[in-house]
């Protein structure tokens, strides 16, 4: 019998902890190769023409380039790689994002090391996994919701949106066409109306409670 083919698997996590934590699991595994880690979107990006993953365990919330914009920007240059999104999360909007933008799985990364092995091994071969959690998320899609502004204009609601993308300062002002200051400007008073002290908590506070749709 031949033995099965190795499934070449890149970890992309900004938490040395996880990353580190996930490697150890990789190892026990004969048919699961541990080829490259990032620890952002925009360097799993670079890395992918390099070290050619099949199967990439995507995490979310990730400073520079979350999970749902390298999921889908990885996608639109490498079509065939496999991307498992992975989380602490059950926010419906993350899994609304992230299977939008192309990823085969979602999870919660409180699974157990065989049930992550399997997922890998599933999505290698094109078949989805997910959580009970969002599964849940996506049988309640077409509840109606509101979405509240926390007294945000509507420059700054399209700047947060443009956050939660993964855009950077300079692209924002780009596509906006605002200077880098106004852009700059924007976000520090964005923080303030949410109360966060960070583009990561920002982007995190606007999808749970649903300030912007993705």
């Amino acid at each position: 019998m031949d033995a099965p083919q190795t499934i070449r698997v890149m970890l992309v996590d900004d938490h040395n902890v996880v990353r580190s934590g996930l490697a150890t699991f990789l190892r026990a595994y004969d048919d699961l190769e541990l080829v490259a880690e990032a620890k952002n979107g925009r360097e799993a990006l670079n890395l992918c023409r390099a070290r050619k993953p099949d199967v990439i365990l995507m995490d979310l919330m990730m400073p520079e380039m979350d999970g749902i914009a390298a999921t889908r920007a990885i996608l639109a240059d490498y079509p065939d790689i496999r991307i498992i999104a992975m989380t602490s999360f059950e926010e419906e909007e993350l899994v609304h994002g992230v299977l939008a933008a192309g990823a085969i799985s979602y999870l919660l990364k409180n699974v157990t090391a065989d049930e992550l092995a399997k997922a890998i091994r599933d999505a290698a071969s094109g078949k989805s996994t997910l959580s009970p959690e969002a599964a849940r998320a996506l049988i309640n899609a077409t509840r109606p919701t509101s979405q509240p502004s926390y007294d945000l204009t509507e420059r700054e609601i399209e700047v947060l949106k443009l956050v939660v993308q993964g855009q950077s300062n300079q692209q924002i002002a780009d596509n906006l066409v605002i200077s880098l200051a106004t852009v700059k400007a924007h976000i520090s008073s964005i923080l303030s109306k949410l109360n966060v002290s960070s583009r990561s908590e920002a982007i995190a506070f606007a999808i749970k409670h649903k300030i912007i749709s993705l």
